[in-house]
């Protein structure tokens, strides 16, 4: 296997020295995107916000920025991307803003009902099965809680099928893919957009 392919490889399970490179580049590469995403968040004042599948917790920061009044949650299953985003976001934590864990989102180690938002940026592609998956999401969120996902690939677009084919276990799924997912697991009122140049689409959906 050459070193690109190494490297690509370390985007599901972040780990060792090639894991600390993906995750620098993912927090720069993906930052237009993500943001992007955040833009399409209706009106919310969550009291609590969670970020599924942080990675280094870019995205856990920016939703401690564009939400003040908030305590967040970071979760992702990479002891590397835990220690990663515990590090970014060390200040937050120390206020008792922030808290970074460890976990599967299969199985999540969080309480029923216990969120107002919950965010998932360029990482369903790797959940272990979306109704089961989505499922563990619609269980901890409040009713009337919001479900935002991000993705790059609008699971159409050449470079996503290009990197399913090297990344093992990658799934790009299509906004109505995971729009029937979403439904499957209780969630209602399911939205999606595409952005109006590049294959990236955001898809929301209410408890």
């Amino acid at each position: 296997m050459g070193l690109f392919r190494k490297i690509i490889g370390q985007t599901r399970k972040p780990e060792g020295f090639l894991g600390r490179v993906m995750l620098k580049g993912m927090n720069m590469g993906h930052a237009a995107m993500a943001d992007w995403g955040f833009s399409q968040l209706p009106p919310v004042t969550p009291a609590k916000a969670v970020d599924l599948g942080c990675g280094c917790g870019r995205n856990a920061g920016e939703l401690l920025k564009k939400y003040p009044q908030a305590h967040v949650t970071a979760i992702d299953y990479s002891e590397l991307s835990v220690a990663r985003a515990k590090a970014g976001n060390r200040a937050a934590i120390a206020e008792g803003r922030c808290e970074v864990k460890q976990g599967d989102v299969s199985d999540l180690p969080l309480p029923d009902s216990s969120f107002d938002l919950a965010t998932a940026f360029e990482t369903v592609y790797f959940w272990p099965g979306l109704d089961r998956c989505f499922g563990q999401v619609a269980r901890i969120l409040k009713p009337g809680g919001i479900f935002m996902i991000c993705n790059e690939s609008d699971g159409m677009d050449d470079t996503g099928k290009k990197y399913e084919g090297i990344i093992e276990g990658m799934k790009c799924h299509t906004a109505e893919q995971l729009e029937t997912a979403l439904k499957s697991a209780g969630f209602s009122k399911v939205t999606s957009v595409h952005h109006p140049s590049r294959p990236w689409i955001t898809v929301i959906a209410g408890k």
